[in-house]
């Protein structure tokens, strides 16, 4: 081992009026419970979920209700090929609505980002592998909200119905 190391930005697709989960889990049953918890909770989103299998047959596993989203998420967790990972790219729905269930999956060790944003995955990869240091989810703040700026996400929350 000469002890080298490569950092790459990946960027990932987003699905167009979607939302986009990365995470980390650490086994084969993972891409099928994190179905369920998804299914169980919000029954008609629309996803796929993607995850890379970090020693076996290393494939990346796929299921989801979506074909479409199925292959974004394959194609995602596939660009990123870190063992470990998961992607789930979804619609119909929010990462609000299942993240706590996704992070109550007894293999899911972390969530890295939840977005609609554009999105890049820090990979390092060495000569045993790859692994994700973390994400640059969208761009950077304009500046800090004034009193007119909190009202209206204030408004903007009760708006769509995530307070009263």
């Amino acid at each position: 081992m000469n002890g080298y190391m490569e950092l790459k930005l990946v960027p990932l697709e987003v699905p167009e009026n979607g939302n986009l989960i990365l995470g980390q889990t650490h086994f084969i049953k993972s891409v099928e419970d994190i179905y369920e918890a998804i299914v169980n909770t919000v029954p008609q989103m629309k996803f796929g979920v993607a995850f890379n299998e970090a020693s076996g047959p290393c494939l990346t596993r796929v299921d989801g209700n979506d074909g479409e989203l199925k292959a974004m998420a394959m194609r995602n967790a596939s660009a990123v090929a870190a063992g470990h990972i998961f992607v789930v790219a979804m619609r119909d729905g929010y990462p609000i609505n299942v993240l706590g269930r996704i992070k109550d999956v007894p293999e899911v060790c972390s969530i890295f980002c939840a977005t609609a944003n554009p999105v890049q995955v820090v990979v390092a990869e060495s000569e045993q592998g790859r692994g994700v240091l973390g994400v640059i989810d969208g761009v950077p703040p304009k500046g800090v909200e004034t009193a007119e700026d909190a009202e209206k996400r204030r408004g903007f929350l009760r708006t769509i119905g995530y307070k009263r």
